[in-house]
Protein backbone atom coordinates (compact mmCIF):
# COMPACT_ATOMS: atom_id res chain seq x y z
CA UNK A 1 0.00 0.00 0.00
CA UNK A 2 1.61 3.20 -0.75
CA UNK A 3 1.97 5.96 1.98
CA UNK A 4 0.86 9.67 1.47
CA UNK A 5 2.08 12.54 4.03
CA UNK A 6 0.20 14.71 3.44
CA UNK A 7 1.27 18.55 4.88
CA UNK A 8 -0.82 21.22 5.52
CA UNK A 9 0.01 25.03 6.69
CA UNK A 10 -2.90 24.84 9.75
CA UNK A 11 -6.20 23.13 10.65
CA UNK A 12 -8.12 26.26 9.96
CA UNK A 13 -11.57 26.45 9.24
CA UNK A 14 -11.42 26.53 4.95
CA UNK A 15 -11.27 24.92 2.01
CA UNK A 16 -8.02 23.70 2.76
CA UNK A 17 -8.85 21.40 5.73
CA UNK A 18 -11.65 20.15 4.12
CA UNK A 19 -9.75 18.81 1.31
CA UNK A 20 -7.03 17.42 2.87
CA UNK A 21 -9.92 15.62 4.93
CA UNK A 22 -11.53 14.25 2.20
CA UNK A 23 -8.44 13.60 0.32
CA UNK A 24 -6.84 11.67 3.30
CA UNK A 25 -10.09 9.60 3.80
CA UNK A 26 -11.47 8.66 0.63
CA UNK A 27 -7.80 7.36 -0.73
CA UNK A 28 -8.32 4.70 1.80
CA UNK A 29 -7.73 1.93 1.91
CA UNK A 30 -5.58 2.75 -1.40
CA UNK A 31 -3.27 5.09 0.24
CA UNK A 32 -2.14 5.17 3.80
CA UNK A 33 -1.96 8.62 4.97
CA UNK A 34 0.13 10.67 7.97
CA UNK A 35 -1.83 14.31 8.37
CA UNK A 36 1.00 16.77 9.56
CA UNK A 37 -0.21 20.30 10.47
CA UNK A 38 0.99 23.45 12.04
CA UNK A 39 -1.12 25.39 14.39
CA UNK A 40 -4.10 28.16 13.73
CA UNK A 41 -3.84 31.79 14.44
CA UNK A 42 -5.16 32.37 17.57
CA UNK A 43 -7.95 34.98 15.72
CA UNK A 44 -9.01 32.14 13.55
CA UNK A 45 -11.79 29.10 14.25
CA UNK A 46 -10.75 25.33 14.94
CA UNK A 47 -11.52 23.27 12.32
CA UNK A 48 -10.19 19.69 14.19
CA UNK A 49 -14.30 18.76 14.15
CA UNK A 50 -13.78 18.43 10.33
CA UNK A 51 -11.10 15.33 10.61
CA UNK A 52 -12.86 14.27 13.69
CA UNK A 53 -16.53 13.69 12.05
CA UNK A 54 -14.16 11.33 9.39
CA UNK A 55 -12.11 9.52 12.21
CA UNK A 56 -9.29 11.14 11.23
CA UNK A 57 -6.56 12.72 13.16
CA UNK A 58 -3.76 14.91 12.62
CA UNK A 59 0.30 14.82 14.33
CA UNK A 60 0.61 18.78 15.11
CA UNK A 61 4.01 20.57 14.63
CA UNK A 62 3.70 23.74 17.04
CA UNK A 63 6.91 25.20 15.41
CA UNK A 64 4.89 25.38 12.01
CA UNK A 65 3.74 28.80 12.34
CA UNK A 66 2.33 31.46 9.94
CA UNK A 67 4.92 33.86 10.26
CA UNK A 68 8.52 33.60 9.45
CA UNK A 69 10.75 32.93 11.84
CA UNK A 70 14.41 31.11 11.59
CA UNK A 71 14.31 29.54 14.84
CA UNK A 72 10.77 27.85 14.35
CA UNK A 73 10.66 27.24 10.58
CA UNK A 74 14.46 25.18 11.16
CA UNK A 75 12.76 23.29 13.73
CA UNK A 76 9.78 22.29 11.75
CA UNK A 77 11.90 21.29 9.06
CA UNK A 78 14.09 18.78 11.12
CA UNK A 79 11.08 17.43 12.70
CA UNK A 80 9.19 17.29 9.04
CA UNK A 81 12.89 15.11 8.12
CA UNK A 82 12.50 12.69 11.35
CA UNK A 83 8.61 11.85 10.52
CA UNK A 84 9.68 11.25 6.85
CA UNK A 85 12.54 8.90 8.13
CA UNK A 86 10.16 7.26 10.28
CA UNK A 87 6.98 7.27 8.17
CA UNK A 88 8.75 6.31 4.72
CA UNK A 89 6.23 7.65 2.44
CA UNK A 90 6.11 7.20 -1.50
CA UNK A 91 3.77 10.58 -1.87
CA UNK A 92 4.59 13.64 0.40
CA UNK A 93 2.11 16.07 -0.63
CA UNK A 94 2.57 19.63 0.63
CA UNK A 95 -0.60 22.28 0.66
CA UNK A 96 -0.53 26.23 0.72
CA UNK A 97 3.15 27.95 1.25
CA UNK A 98 4.34 27.04 4.44
CA UNK A 99 4.21 23.86 4.59
CA UNK A 100 5.08 23.62 1.07
CA UNK A 101 8.36 25.20 1.48
CA UNK A 102 9.79 23.05 4.66
CA UNK A 103 8.00 20.11 3.67
CA UNK A 104 9.33 19.97 -0.11
CA UNK A 105 12.77 20.99 0.94
CA UNK A 106 12.29 17.87 3.98
CA UNK A 107 11.14 15.40 1.27
CA UNK A 108 13.85 16.48 -1.11
CA UNK A 109 16.85 16.44 1.43
CA UNK A 110 15.11 12.89 2.36
CA UNK A 111 15.44 11.52 -1.20
CA UNK A 112 11.63 10.83 -1.50
CA UNK A 113 10.64 10.25 -5.26
CA UNK A 114 7.31 11.92 -5.58
CA UNK A 115 6.53 15.27 -4.25
CA UNK A 116 3.52 17.02 -5.14
CA UNK A 117 2.59 20.67 -4.15
CA UNK A 118 -0.74 22.48 -4.26
CA UNK A 119 -0.99 26.05 -4.74
CA UNK A 120 -4.73 26.67 -3.19
CA UNK A 121 -4.03 30.38 -3.81
CA UNK A 122 -0.77 32.43 -3.79
CA UNK A 123 0.90 35.35 -2.77
CA UNK A 124 1.98 36.90 -5.52
CA UNK A 125 -0.09 39.86 -5.39
CA UNK A 126 -1.54 42.08 -3.27
CA UNK A 127 0.29 40.42 -0.04
CA UNK A 128 3.47 42.08 0.22
CA UNK A 129 5.94 44.85 -1.34
CA UNK A 130 7.47 44.49 -4.77
CA UNK A 131 10.60 43.02 -3.72
CA UNK A 132 9.20 40.97 -1.12
CA UNK A 133 7.21 39.73 -3.67
CA UNK A 134 9.96 39.20 -6.18
CA UNK A 135 11.78 37.16 -2.74
CA UNK A 136 8.82 34.68 -2.90
CA UNK A 137 8.73 33.92 -6.58
CA UNK A 138 12.55 32.89 -6.86
CA UNK A 139 11.96 30.89 -3.82
CA UNK A 140 8.74 29.02 -5.14
CA UNK A 141 10.62 28.61 -8.39
CA UNK A 142 13.49 26.31 -6.81
CA UNK A 143 10.31 24.76 -5.18
CA UNK A 144 8.54 23.42 -7.70
CA UNK A 145 12.26 22.49 -9.43
CA UNK A 146 12.08 19.89 -6.57
CA UNK A 147 8.34 19.03 -7.11
CA UNK A 148 7.61 16.04 -9.09
CA UNK A 149 4.12 18.27 -9.92
CA UNK A 150 2.36 21.44 -8.95
CA UNK A 151 -1.29 21.47 -8.51
CA UNK A 152 -3.27 24.33 -9.63
CA UNK A 153 -6.75 24.67 -8.86
CA UNK A 154 -7.84 26.25 -11.31
CA UNK A 155 -7.24 26.83 -15.10
CA UNK A 156 -7.05 30.75 -14.22
CA UNK A 157 -4.64 30.05 -11.34
CA UNK A 158 -2.34 28.03 -13.65
CA UNK A 159 -1.65 30.57 -16.13
CA UNK A 160 -0.95 32.88 -13.21
CA UNK A 161 1.40 30.23 -12.11
CA UNK A 162 3.35 29.08 -14.85
CA UNK A 163 2.56 32.15 -17.89
CA UNK A 164 2.47 35.16 -15.72
CA UNK A 165 5.37 34.40 -13.11
CA UNK A 166 6.63 31.08 -14.12
CA UNK A 167 6.96 29.12 -10.99
CA UNK A 168 7.15 26.01 -13.57
CA UNK A 169 7.01 24.78 -16.96
CA UNK A 170 3.00 24.21 -17.49
CA UNK A 171 3.83 20.53 -18.48
CA UNK A 172 4.65 20.03 -14.83
CA UNK A 173 1.31 21.65 -14.09
CA UNK A 174 -2.13 19.48 -13.35
CA UNK A 175 -5.03 21.55 -12.68
CA UNK A 176 -7.17 19.64 -9.88
CA UNK A 177 -10.39 21.58 -8.46
CA UNK A 178 -11.43 21.34 -4.83
CA UNK A 179 -13.92 19.52 -3.75
CA UNK A 180 -16.43 19.03 -0.94
CA UNK A 181 -19.75 17.61 0.25
CA UNK A 182 -21.90 20.21 -1.18
CA UNK A 183 -25.07 17.91 -0.43
CA UNK A 184 -25.77 19.53 2.75
CA UNK A 185 -26.30 22.71 1.45
CA UNK A 186 -29.52 21.73 -0.45
CA UNK A 187 -30.97 20.35 3.07
CA UNK A 188 -33.65 21.12 4.80
CA UNK A 189 -32.94 25.01 3.95
CA UNK A 190 -36.37 26.39 5.28
CA UNK A 191 -35.91 24.82 8.62
CA UNK A 192 -32.21 26.86 8.78
CA UNK A 193 -33.00 29.77 7.51
CA UNK A 194 -36.05 30.34 9.80
CA UNK A 195 -33.69 29.00 12.64
CA UNK A 196 -30.79 31.58 11.72
CA UNK A 197 -32.40 34.19 11.18
CA UNK A 198 -34.51 34.18 14.40
CA UNK A 199 -31.05 34.18 16.46
CA UNK A 200 -29.80 36.94 14.94
CA UNK A 201 -32.99 38.52 14.73
CA UNK A 202 -33.65 39.05 10.90
CA UNK A 203 -37.01 38.88 9.61
CA UNK A 204 -38.35 37.12 6.99
CA UNK A 205 -39.00 40.22 4.63
CA UNK A 206 -35.36 41.49 4.75
CA UNK A 207 -32.74 41.04 2.24
CA UNK A 208 -29.47 39.23 4.25
CA UNK A 209 -26.68 40.30 2.43
CA UNK A 210 -24.13 37.88 3.88
CA UNK A 211 -19.53 37.68 3.56
CA UNK A 212 -17.49 34.93 4.95
CA UNK A 213 -14.10 34.93 5.90
CA UNK A 214 -10.90 36.11 8.34
CA UNK A 215 -11.18 39.37 8.48
CA UNK A 216 -7.68 40.65 7.13
CA UNK A 217 -6.80 42.85 4.53
CA UNK A 218 -6.39 40.46 1.65
CA UNK A 219 -10.25 39.93 1.92
CA UNK A 220 -10.97 43.78 1.73
CA UNK A 221 -14.41 44.24 4.03
CA UNK A 222 -13.70 47.85 3.63
CA UNK A 223 -15.08 47.46 0.09
CA UNK A 224 -17.97 45.21 1.14
CA UNK A 225 -19.25 47.90 4.23
CA UNK A 226 -18.75 50.95 2.09
CA UNK A 227 -20.83 49.38 -1.11
CA UNK A 228 -23.37 48.32 1.69
CA UNK A 229 -23.78 51.83 2.97
CA UNK A 230 -24.18 53.41 -0.50
CA UNK A 231 -27.42 51.37 -1.06
CA UNK A 232 -28.60 50.96 2.42
CA UNK A 233 -30.78 53.90 1.47
CA UNK A 234 -31.69 53.44 -2.01
CA UNK A 235 -32.87 50.12 -1.85
CA UNK A 236 -35.97 49.17 -1.77
CA UNK A 237 -36.31 46.51 0.90
CA UNK A 238 -35.05 46.39 4.01
CA UNK A 239 -31.40 44.75 4.24
CA UNK A 240 -28.67 44.05 6.57
CA UNK A 241 -25.12 43.15 6.09
CA UNK A 242 -23.78 39.75 8.21
CA UNK A 243 -20.40 39.59 8.21
CA UNK A 244 -19.55 35.67 9.15
CA UNK A 245 -15.63 35.48 10.23
CA UNK A 246 -13.12 37.34 12.62
CA UNK A 247 -9.65 38.01 12.32
CA UNK A 248 -6.98 41.06 13.04
CA UNK A 249 -9.37 43.83 11.36
CA UNK A 250 -12.57 43.33 13.56
CA UNK A 251 -11.86 46.45 15.30
CA UNK A 252 -11.20 48.48 12.20
CA UNK A 253 -14.20 47.13 10.57
CA UNK A 254 -16.48 48.12 13.42
CA UNK A 255 -14.69 51.75 13.53
CA UNK A 256 -15.48 51.85 9.71
CA UNK A 257 -19.19 51.12 10.34
CA UNK A 258 -19.27 54.17 12.99
CA UNK A 259 -17.15 56.47 10.35
CA UNK A 260 -20.01 55.14 7.60
CA UNK A 261 -22.72 55.80 10.67
CA UNK A 262 -23.68 51.78 10.24
CA UNK A 263 -25.38 50.84 13.06
CA UNK A 264 -23.83 47.36 14.67
CA UNK A 265 -23.89 44.38 16.90
CA UNK A 266 -22.11 41.41 17.57
CA UNK A 267 -22.92 37.86 17.84
CA UNK A 268 -23.51 37.96 21.76
CA UNK A 269 -25.40 40.88 21.78
CA UNK A 270 -27.78 41.22 18.62
CA UNK A 271 -30.17 44.30 18.20
CA UNK A 272 -33.10 43.77 15.22
CA UNK A 273 -32.29 47.56 14.61
CA UNK A 274 -28.68 46.82 13.71
CA UNK A 275 -27.86 47.60 10.06
CA UNK A 276 -24.20 45.03 10.09
CA UNK A 277 -24.16 41.82 12.25
CA UNK A 278 -20.51 40.44 12.95
CA UNK A 279 -21.53 36.42 13.86
CA UNK A 280 -17.92 35.37 14.50
CA UNK A 281 -17.14 32.16 13.09
CA UNK A 282 -19.83 29.79 12.28
CA UNK A 283 -18.86 26.02 11.94
CA UNK A 284 -22.22 24.72 10.48
CA UNK A 285 -21.87 27.41 7.37
CA UNK A 286 -24.67 25.52 5.56
CA UNK A 287 -26.94 26.45 8.60
CA UNK A 288 -25.47 30.29 7.81
CA UNK A 289 -25.77 30.74 4.30
CA UNK A 290 -29.45 29.05 4.35
CA UNK A 291 -30.20 32.19 5.99
CA UNK A 292 -28.70 34.56 3.65
CA UNK A 293 -30.12 36.02 0.24
CA UNK A 294 -26.78 37.29 -1.43
CA UNK A 295 -22.96 35.79 -1.11
CA UNK A 296 -20.39 38.65 -1.58
CA UNK A 297 -17.11 38.67 -1.45
CA UNK A 298 -14.49 41.56 -1.97
CA UNK A 299 -10.99 40.17 -2.20
CA UNK A 300 -7.91 41.37 -3.87
CA UNK A 301 -6.85 37.91 -4.26
CA UNK A 302 -7.90 34.56 -4.23
CA UNK A 303 -7.67 30.77 -5.56
CA UNK A 304 -11.06 29.03 -5.96
CA UNK A 305 -13.41 30.98 -2.91
CA UNK A 306 -15.06 28.12 -0.94
CA UNK A 307 -18.11 30.52 0.12
CA UNK A 308 -19.34 31.10 -3.49
CA UNK A 309 -18.84 27.53 -3.94
CA UNK A 310 -21.04 26.76 -1.33
CA UNK A 311 -23.19 29.49 -2.17
CA UNK A 312 -24.54 28.37 -5.39
CA UNK A 313 -24.55 24.48 -3.94
CA UNK A 314 -27.13 26.65 -1.37
CA UNK A 315 -29.17 28.53 -4.69
CA UNK A 316 -27.58 31.58 -3.25
CA UNK A 317 -26.72 34.50 -5.48
CA UNK A 318 -23.09 35.82 -5.89
CA UNK A 319 -21.79 39.36 -5.97
CA UNK A 320 -17.75 39.54 -5.97
CA UNK A 321 -15.05 41.16 -6.77
CA UNK A 322 -13.53 39.42 -10.48
CA UNK A 323 -9.68 38.20 -9.31
CA UNK A 324 -8.01 35.44 -9.40
CA UNK A 325 -9.59 32.37 -10.31
CA UNK A 326 -13.62 33.41 -9.67
CA UNK A 327 -14.04 33.39 -13.16
CA UNK A 328 -13.75 29.49 -12.80
CA UNK A 329 -16.32 29.30 -10.41
CA UNK A 330 -18.85 31.83 -11.17
CA UNK A 331 -20.58 32.75 -14.51
CA UNK A 332 -21.24 35.92 -15.25
CA UNK A 333 -24.63 37.39 -15.43
CA UNK A 334 -25.96 33.50 -14.47
CA UNK A 335 -24.65 33.13 -11.52
CA UNK A 336 -23.73 35.88 -10.16
CA UNK A 337 -22.49 39.77 -10.79
CA UNK A 338 -18.95 40.43 -10.81
CA UNK A 339 -16.89 43.91 -10.65
CA UNK A 340 -13.24 44.52 -11.12
CA UNK A 341 -11.36 44.72 -8.14
CA UNK A 342 -11.22 48.17 -5.60
CA UNK A 343 -14.23 49.46 -7.87
CA UNK A 344 -17.06 50.37 -5.20
CA UNK A 345 -19.30 52.35 -7.58
CA UNK A 346 -19.82 49.21 -9.33
CA UNK A 347 -19.88 47.12 -6.74
CA UNK A 348 -22.39 49.02 -5.35
CA UNK A 349 -24.72 49.23 -8.38
CA UNK A 350 -24.52 45.10 -8.26
CA UNK A 351 -25.55 44.83 -5.08
CA UNK A 352 -28.54 47.15 -5.11
CA UNK A 353 -29.46 45.82 -8.68
CA UNK A 354 -29.45 42.47 -6.34
CA UNK A 355 -31.38 43.61 -3.51
CA UNK A 356 -34.11 45.09 -5.88
CA UNK A 357 -34.93 42.54 -8.49
CA UNK A 358 -36.60 39.30 -7.25
CA UNK A 359 -36.57 37.99 -10.37
CA UNK A 360 -32.95 38.24 -11.39
CA UNK A 361 -32.12 36.72 -7.74
CA UNK A 362 -34.22 33.94 -8.05
CA UNK A 363 -33.21 33.58 -11.66
CA UNK A 364 -29.18 33.03 -10.45
CA UNK A 365 -30.32 30.64 -7.39
CA UNK A 366 -31.33 28.59 -10.44
CA UNK A 367 -28.45 28.43 -12.07
CA UNK A 368 -26.21 27.16 -8.85
CA UNK A 369 -26.24 23.63 -8.80
CA UNK A 370 -25.34 22.78 -11.89
CA UNK A 371 -22.66 24.88 -12.03
CA UNK A 372 -21.36 24.05 -8.90
CA UNK A 373 -22.62 20.08 -7.60
CA UNK A 374 -20.58 18.08 -9.85
CA UNK A 375 -17.88 20.16 -10.68
CA UNK A 376 -16.39 20.71 -7.16
CA UNK A 377 -17.52 17.70 -5.25
CA UNK A 378 -14.98 15.87 -3.15
CA UNK A 379 -15.58 12.50 -5.15
CA UNK A 380 -14.14 14.34 -8.72
CA UNK A 381 -11.51 15.33 -5.99
CA UNK A 382 -10.55 12.30 -4.64
CA UNK A 383 -10.74 10.41 -8.44
CA UNK A 384 -8.83 13.32 -10.02
CA UNK A 385 -6.00 12.76 -7.34
CA UNK A 386 -6.20 9.07 -7.07
CA UNK A 387 -5.03 8.64 -11.06
CA UNK A 388 -2.24 11.63 -10.53
CA UNK A 389 -0.93 9.62 -7.13
CA UNK A 390 -0.55 6.43 -10.05
CA UNK A 391 0.65 7.86 -12.81
CA UNK A 392 3.49 9.59 -11.29
CA UNK A 393 4.50 6.03 -8.88
CA UNK A 394 4.71 4.38 -12.40
CA UNK A 395 6.91 6.92 -13.94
Amino acid sequence: MPRVLRIINRLNLGGITYNVAYLSKYLQPEFETMIVSGIKLDSEESSDFILENLGLKATYLPEMRREISWKHDRAAYLKLKSIIKEFKPDIVHTHAAKAGTLGRLAAASCGVKVIVHTFHGHIFHSYFSPLKTKLFVQIERYLASKSTRIITISDIQKKEICEDFKICDSRKAAVIPLGFDLNRFRENQLEKRKSFRDQFKIADDEIAVGIIGRLTAIKNHDLFLRAFSHVLNKANKKTKAVIIGDGEDMQKMQQLCKELSLKYCEHNSVMAAADVIFTSWIKNVDWAIAGMDIIAMTSLNEGTPVSLIEAQAAGKPVLSTNVGGIENVVIKEVTGLLSPSQDVTLFSKHLLRLINDDLLRTKFSQNGWAQVGTKFHYSRLVEDVRKLYHQLLNQ
